[in-house]
């Protein structure tokens, strides 16, 4: 049980610790990134600014689950929700895009790769938990 416990901290804390670097980069230098979403100006940067601080509010269930995944595995359950909402919607906003945005696809497509590759990641090591889980409630009881 424990090397699947360190499983999923492993695998989650990787995904947090990514989505946090991008988080602080957006907040604090959001003059790097705007270009990168056809944004400029003092708008621009706000408005980049403003998803580096989502992302922050996102990422506030991951500690928790990293620290005791066992007693906390409901947010397992919540952070894997908003890995694969995130990933939806980057997709249909992907697909919404008229052709001639190649930067700003682009970087959605970051996103979308590591979104999915993050929920993958952490898919596998929340589901090898809850099948040790499982298996030692049937062999040990409660």
């Amino acid at each position: 049980m424990k090397a699947a416990t360190w499983f999923a901290r492993v695998a989650f804390a990787a995904v947090f610790i990514v989505n946090v670097q991008c988080a602080l980069s957006f907040a604090l230098f959001p003059a790097d990134f705007a270009g990168a979403y056809e944004l400029n100006g003092v708008a621009g940067e706000a408005a980049v600014r403003g998803i580096g601080i989502a992302f922050l509010m996102w990422n506030a269930t991951y500690p928790a689950f990293i620290v005791a995944p066992q007693r906390f595995r409901v947010l397992g359950w919540v952070i894997l929700a908003q890995q694969a909402i995130g990933l939806v919607g980057e997709s249909l906003l992907l697909a919404g895009l008229p052709a001639g945005h190649d930067m700003l696809a682009a970087s959605v497509t970051r996103f979308i790769v590591f979104d999915g590759v993050g929920l993958l990641l952490m898919g596998i090591a929340f589901a090898c938990m809850l099948v040790v889980d499982k298996r030692n409630v049937l062999k040990y009881g409660a």
